[in-house]
């Protein structure tokens, strides 16, 4: 029995190079290596320079191409270390989206069976996010955004800039430091909207306040920014009292459904925070914005959409079980629809995701290079979740999978819509 089982030990590296030959056969300009767990190598092909290594650790991984989710079960191969890509991230989901995609003929899939089932079974793992109740109840929307946002706020400072702003920044030059390019979209998004001051301003999802920060102190704005995570609330307080402007900006803990209660705003925004409320319930979105809203206001919509020429992602994809909870990526078009049936004049819509493939570009490479002290504050999974996640938005923003929005929305007063006849103010140095 045991020299049967040496046996198989010793051919599994054989028998993995074979199913990798197989699965690679068709992928031409391989610019990657391929490292198995006892050192066995693959090059990249002749002339090809080599942007990453593939490293096999678990004699098993590869068997993730049996399941019917395979992007899935990829994903969860290199959180779970069964690989590891050393290298440029980036440059590794164009091979994962053919090895997800990629249609074998019935011979090739009895060959693949072959080989990947004579080889060690994966361990199985289990760390997905967990929730009951209702879909996008008020309880269960703030379960989700806790599980998301309620890391660690030293986590998230590793990696963004230094004013935390977790969304799209505007880059004037791809020359532009991280730090810069939010600024720049902080201020972008006030000429925007045209804050005055005096106006009573609400940020939607205000993350750690870095919007209602720069609007009161640049603007003179009364600006109040809700959240639904703790960390994010009491991180926010303290840097409004460092900057002295609590009589003029403060953060409450609350569900963008009960912001009546704090009244009604002159202008408006929702920054990253649309991708959290689920194609069913866009136009009760859009109705609790526009109650919120004086006649004659503003209303900035900033979201993540999903291309019409993209396939709606499986309600149990990578991103909904491991990042975003019942998060869900909708098109422009069903944005837009909403907002009209709910009651708002569309002035201006604008597609930013070349800015924000630079800025997701900018994140991998700051937490990467904080790697050490990323694990130490949130482990070695939820690291690998970050790193796998953020590098995959920067492929899909470049390859145009997916979008990011800037909507400018206006509630008419009887036809007064408060817009300029040109955007130029928009633009100043």
């Amino acid at each position: 029995m045991a020299e049967r089982a040496q046996s198989v030990r010793d051919k599994t590296p054989s028998r993995t190079i074979a199913a990798l030959q197989l699965l690679l056969s068709e992928y031409h300009a391989r610019d990657f290596a391929v490292e198995l767990w006892d050192g066995t190598r693959l090059a990249p092909e002749p002339g090809q320079f080599c942007r990453f290594t593939w490293r096999i650790n678990n004699p098993g991984a590869l068997r993730a191409m049996l399941r019917s989710e395979r992007q899935v079960a990829l994903g969860e191969a290199y959180i779970y270390g069964d690989f590891d890509i050393e290298g440029d991230i980036l440059a590794c989901f164009g091979v994962a989206e053919y090895l997800a995609t990629k249609n074998w003929s019935a011979a090739d899939k009895l060959r693949l069976a072959s080989l990947l089932l004579a080889l060690p079974s994966a361990p199985r793992h289990g760390d997905a996010a967990q929730f009951h109740g209702r879909l996008h109840s008020k309880l269960r929307d703030r379960e989700a955004v806790s599980f998301h946002y309620d890391v660690s706020n030293e986590f998230y400072r590793l990696w963004l800039d230094e004013a935390m702003v977790y969304s799209c920044a505007y880059f004037r030059s791809q020359a532009d430091s991280l730090d810069l390019a939010q600024q720049q979209k902080l201020d972008y998004i006030c000429r925007k909207l045209r804050l005055k001051p005096g106006e009573r301003f609400l940020d939607i999802g205000c993350g750690w306040g870095g919007l209602i920060l720069h609007a009161a102190r640049n603007y003179g704005v009364e600006a109040v920014g809700i959240t639904l995570s703790e960390q994010q609330l009491t991180l926010a307080q303290e840097r409004i009292s460092e900057a002295g402007l609590s009589p003029k900006c403060q953060v409450r803990l609350l569900d963008y459904r009960d912001a009546e209660q704090i009244g009604t705003f002159d202008k408006l925004t929702s920054i990253g925070m649309v991708e959290h409320v689920g194609y069913d319930y866009l136009r009760e979105y859009f109705d609790r914005a526009l109650t919120l809203l004086k006649p004659g206001g503003a209303f900035l919509n900033h979201g993540i959409g999903r291309s019409m020429q993209s396939a709606s992602p499986n309600a149990a994809g990578f991103v909904r079980t491991y990042v975003f909870p019942d998060s869900e990526l909708v098109p422009i078009s069903a944005m837009l629809e909403a907002a009209e049936e709910a009651g708002f004049e569309v002035r201006d819509v604008e597609n930013l995701r070349e800015h924000y493939a630079l800025t997701l570009s900018h994140w991998v490479r700051r937490l990467e290079a904080h790697a050490a002290r990323a694990r130490e504050l949130v482990g070695d999974l939820k690291y690998r979740i970050w790193r796998l996640y953020i590098a995959g938005c920067a492929y899909y923003m470049q390859t145009g999978d997916l979008d990011l929005y800037q909507s400018l929305l206006v509630k008419s007063d009887h036809g007064r819509a408060g817009m300029p006849l040109t955007r130029e103010d928009w633009y100043r140095p």
